[in-house]
């Protein structure tokens, strides 16, 4: 059976593609410099010298990758849009209230698994709304990189080494899904 798609659709898939791969190198970046925080000197430099090339480097592959003819249309859910600001909203506050209780708890150790944990949580819905089923395997790399950062703060590391062992493999599943959505 032939689907016939048209040129609305196949625009709408490009556009979602493009800002999928521009948010997810931005946030490759912003993990890679966190965890480059957490790295002895001159990781910080490093990491984000680092960071910087890799995040141009996903963002030019995702460019040249969404703009050849697009191969599997997506096929959104109703409200589709709606749902995703929802999700969204709700990955903020929770954002939000992780950075709050961690800081209140003076266990600011906490705060890149709690953010880690909720952003790989926020991704399955996404999954299913942009219909991009690699948000589902970042997804699942996110939330265990959380879980992770959990068992190391659980037992005793500094809360710049959970920074490095949370951060920088975060970023990397970030970049690597940025260009897995390109090429889809």
């Amino acid at each position: 059976m032939t689907m016939t798609v048209d040129a609305e659709c196949l625009a709408l898939t490009r556009t979602l593609r493009r800002r999928g791969v521009v948010v997810l190198s931005v946030f490759g970046l912003v993990w890679a410099l966190a965890g480059g925080s957490g790295l002895p000197a001159p990781g910080l430099p490093v990491a984000g010298a680092l960071g910087v090339l890799l995040t141009a480097g996903a963002l030019a592959a995702g460019f040249r990758g969404t703009a050849r003819e697009v191969t599997r249309p997506v096929r959104l859910p109703e409200r589709w849009n709606r749902g995703v600001g929802v999700v969204n909203a709700v990955e903020v506050a929770a954002i939000v209230g992780v950075i709050a209780a961690s800081n209140a708890a003076g266990r600011q150790e906490w705060i890149p698994v709690g953010i880690c944990l909720v952003v790989g949580l926020h991704f399955f819905p996404l999954a299913r709304l942009y219909d991009q089923r690699q948000y589902g395997w970042l997804a699942a790399a996110l939330t265990g990189l959380g879980a992770l950062g959990a068992a190391l703060v659980a037992a005793g590391l500094t809360a710049e080494a959970v920074r490095a062992s949370v951060g920088l493999p975060a970023a990397l599943a970030l970049w690597g899904t940025a260009l897995l959505v390109a090429r889809d």
